[in-house]
Formats: C-alpha cells, structure tokens, sequence
C-alpha cells in the first residue's frame, strides 16, 4: 500500500510541475490561443490540488469508519442506554 501511496505521490509531483511549466511557457507564448490556455492551466493548477486534498479527506473518513466496531442488534443498544444511566445515577450518588 505504502509503494501505492509512492508513486501516486510522484505521479502528482510530476503533473502539478508539468502545469507549471506549462503555465509559464503559455505566459510567455504569443500565440492567439495561449491567453485561453494560460487561464485553463492556472485553473487547473489550483483546483487539482485542492481535488486531491478532498480525495484524500474522504478517503482518511471512509477508512476510518471502517475500523469502528459494527453496529450493535436493537437489544444492545437498549442494554447500553440501561447501564449507562444506572452508572450516571450511581456516580450522582457517591458525588452527594
């Protein structure tokens, strides 16, 4: 997973220094499309980033909500909110 992790990693380096140059050769060009070209690398040079950053969010929440333990049966969940209000009520009691 870690080597995954690597060459994602590098992939991206490669891509977001490509749009940079890529952005500054369109910055300097004088060809009648680079001022449209200029503004789709700049754009992408900003949102790519930030749609990794997100990717990355989403993916860091998704595992670990899997990691949590199941959910509990109805009965469970019942026999839980019973001992915990037994426990608050004890603790009430030892605190007075």
């Amino acid at each position: 997973m870690k080597k995954i992790k690597r060459i994602a990693a590098m992939i991206g380096v490669i891509l977001l220094v490509g749009m940079y140059i890529a952005t500054l050769v369109l910055a300097l060009s004088s060809s009648p499309q680079a001022q449209n070209l200029l503004m789709a690398s700049i754009v992408c040079t900003v949102v790519i980033p930030v749609l990794i950053y997100a990717m990355e969010l989403v993916a860091r929440v998704l595992d670990s909500s899997d990691k949590e333990e199941p959910p509990m049966k109805k009965t469970d969940a019942a026999q839980a909110k019973g001992s915990k209000k037994k426990n608050a009520s004890s603790n009430k009691k030892k605190h007075s």
